[in-house]
C-alpha cells in the first residue's frame, strides 16, 4: 500500500490536468497523547506552526481552525504524508497591572493538573496593562485567537472593564484577584485601596520588602558552598548536606523570598565549621536524598562538564557517593535538633515550602524542631 496516495502510473495524455491539486483519502492514524505534545512542540519549534499575535488577520476561517490546518499539515510532512489527529494550541492570555507574578504562578498550578491530557497550551503574559484602551485592545486580539483571558486587575473600573470586555466578545474569562480582594474586605470590613502595584500610595511598602530581598539574596550569594562561616549566625536558615543535593538552588530560592539562608557542603575528610554546631539547631535543615538518584545526577553533572572518566568514577563512583551519604548521616545523628528533609524527586519550591513552615513552626516553640526524615 503506498501511503503517499501515487498509483505509479501515468494520467492519459488526452485528459486535462486537475485545477485543484487533490490527493485521495488515506487512512487517519490516532496517535498517543504524549506524540500529540511532541509533534506540536517540534511544529512550533521548527517555525511551522507560528503564533504570533500581531500578525494574525481577518479572514473568513477562524484563527483557530487556521492554526489547526497548519499543526496537522506539519504533523502529516513528520509522518511521511500520513493524516493524523492532533489537537490544536490553545491560548491563554494572562492579564495584569502588575508583574503578573500572581496570574503566571496560578494558572501554571493550575495546568499541572493537565500535564496527561496531551493538550498543548500556550500563554501570553501581559504586565504593566494599566490604561483601558490597552486592556480592551488585549481582550479584543483574545477574541481573535480563541483563547481565554485570566486577569489580576486591582483597580476595581478596570476588572470591570475586563469582564465586560469579555463577555461581549465573547472571550471565557476569570478574575483571580477579585473574589479574593472581596472575601478580604468582607473578613477585615474595610473597604480595598484599589491603587495597582506602581500607585504612589504603595511605593514605600514596595521598596521596603524589595531591599529587605536584595540584602537576603546579597548575603546567601556570599555564604554559598561554606564560604565564610564565621557569619552562620547571622544567617536565618543554613542548609547542609553533600553535594548536589541542591543546596546552592534552594538557597538562592529561598533568598528571594527575604531570608538569609547560608549552605554548608559535607565532604569527606573535611570537617564542618564549627561555627555550624553554635547555632540555633532549628535553623539548621539537612538534606538527605537516595543513593542511585544522587549517583545519576552526578554522573550527569560529570558528562556536563566533560571530565574524563577517573574523575567521573572519582565524583559519581557508587562506593563513593554511599560513603558520603554515610558521612552526612552521622552527623545528622549528633545533631537530633536538625530537621532532616528527603529532598529525592523534589522540586525545589517544594523543599522551600517545607523548610518555610518548618522554620516558622520551630520559632514559634521552645523546642527544638524534631527529626523528621522518616515523615518526609
Amino acid at each position: 500500500m503506498n501511503l503517499h496516495g501515487s498509483s505509479g502510473q501515468s494520467e492519459p495524455k488526452s485528459e486535462p490536468p486537475p485545477t485543484i491539486a487533490s490527493s485521495p483519502p488515506t487512512p487517519k492514524l490516532k496517535i498517543s497523547p504524549r506524540l500529540n505534545r511532541w509533534s506540536m512542540t517540534r511544529a512550533l519549534r521548527s517555525g511551522g506552526v507560528k503564533i504570533d499575535r500581531p500578525q494574525i488577520q481577518r479572514s473568513d476561517n477562524s484563527p483557530r481552525r487556521q492554526l489547526t490546518e497548519e499543526a496537522d499539515k506539519k504533523t502529516s510532512e513528520i509522518e511521511g504524508g500520513d493524516d493524523v489527529e492532533i489537537t490544536a494550541v490553545k491560548s491563554i492570555y494572562l492579564v495584569s497591572d502588575g508583574t503578573g507574578w500572581t496570574a503566571e504562578h496560578s494558572v501554571n498550578a493550575a495546568l499541572g493538573q493537565f500535564d496527561d491530557c496531551g493538550c498543548s497550551v500556550n500563554t501570553h503574559l501581559f504586565s504593566w496593562v494599566e490604561d483601558e484602551e490597552k486592556l480592551i485592545e488585549i481582550i479584543k486580539q483574545a477574541a481573535k485567537e480563541g483563547a481565554m483571558c485570566f486577569y489580576t486587575l486591582a483597580n476595581p473600573s478596570m476588572a470591570k472593564s475586563a469582564k465586560e470586555a469579555c463577555d461581549l466578545l465573547g472571550v471565557l474569562s476569570v478574575d483571580i484577584l477579585g473574589p479574593i480582594i472581596e472575601g478580604i474586605a468582607s473578613h477585615l470590613g474595610v473597604s480595598p485601596s484599589g491603587l495597582t502595584r506602581g500607585a504612589r500610595g504603595r511605593v514605600k511598602t514596595l521598596n521596603d520588602a524589595y531591599f529587605k530581598r536584595i540584602e537576603a539574596i546579597e548575603f546567601t550569594i556570599k555564604q554559598d558552598d561554606g564560604t565564610l562561616p564565621e557569619n552562620l549566625s547571622k544567617a536565618d536558615i543554613i542548609l547542609v548536606g553533600v553535594s548536589r543535593t541542591g543546596k546552592t538552588p534552594l538557597s538562592t530560592y529561598i533568598a528571594q523570598k527575604g531570608y538569609k539562608v547560608a549552605n554548608i557542603p559535607f565532604v569527606m575528610g573535611v570537617e564542618p565549621p564549627k561555627t555550624l554546631f553554635e547555632v540555633e539547631p532549628r535553623k539548621v535543615f539537612a538534606l538527605k536524598i537516595e543513593l542511585v538518584v544522587l549517583q545519576a545526577i552526578r554522573r550527569t553533572r560529570a558528562k556536563t562538564l566533560g571530565v574524563d572518566r577517573e574523575a567521573e568514577n572519582n565524583y559519581s563512583g557508587f562506593d563513593l557517593v554511599r560513603k558520603e551519604l554515610d558521612f552526612a548521616s552521622k552527623i545528622y545523628a549528633k545533631n537530633p535538633g536538625w530537621a532532616v528533609i528527603d529532598v529525592t524527586n523534589k522540586a525545589i519550591e517544594e523543599t522551600a515550602a517545607l523548610i518555610l513552615r518548618l522554620y516558622h513552626d520551630g520559632s514559634d516553640s521552645s523546642t527544638s524542631v524534631p527529626c523528621i526524615s522518616k515523615r518526609y
